[in-house]
């Protein structure tokens, strides 16, 4: 099994419009591609470090039952209009990297989304092995974001139906 996945996409706007989608919580939910993000708590990130919820619904991808929970986005590497990164903290702290490198080129900007999990414990490759996991991991969010540009002037998806809208969790 590979320890990382890339997909490359030409998106016809410049870096900055692309990176500011992906530094807002609600431009995760955006340019989600699997269904599972319903939508995102917090301000939009500006350095390493900085953090948001998102509310996942598992459900989407029919493959394990976790129904509705949170995860928080934690940013790990923060280079503006050239690459972001971020791992995900929830009940299970996996250790894997998603992240998008931006290179500009004539028609805009060369996208590049990974998903790395190289330093993730190899009980959890090993269990990542069967195949709803590697469904789970082959997503090419990338792809999504080439579909949704340009939407708005933000590049960010409208809001979700409020039945579909998962509220943020109880103090």
């Amino acid at each position: 099994m590979s320890e990382r996945l890339e997909v490359r996409r030409a998106i016809a706007a410049d870096p900055a419009a692309i990176f500011e989608v992906l530094t807002n919580p609600q431009g995760h939910v955006g340019i989600d591609s699997s269904g599972m993000l319903m939508n995102a708590t917090g301000q939009p990130v500006t350095s390493v470090g900085d953090s948001f919820v998102v509310h996942m619904d598992r459900e989407a991808l029919n493959d394990l039952p976790l129904g509705l929970y949170d995860v928080t986005v934690k940013i790990v590497t923060f280079e503006p209009t050239r690459e972001i990164a971020w791992t995900i903290e929830s009940q299970l702290n996996l250790g894997h990297v998603y992240g998008y490198k931006l290179e500009p080129i004539d028609e805009g900007t060369l996208v590049t989304s990974y998903y790395d999990w190289s330093d993730v414990d190899q009980s959890w490759k090993d269990a990542a092995s069967s195949r709803s996991f590697q469904r789970a991991r082959s997503v090419p969010r990338s792809a999504s974001l080439r579909e949704l540009w340009p939407r708005d002037a933000r590049g960010l998806r409208s809001q979700r139906p409020a039945s579909q809208a998962h509220a943020p969790p109880r103090p």
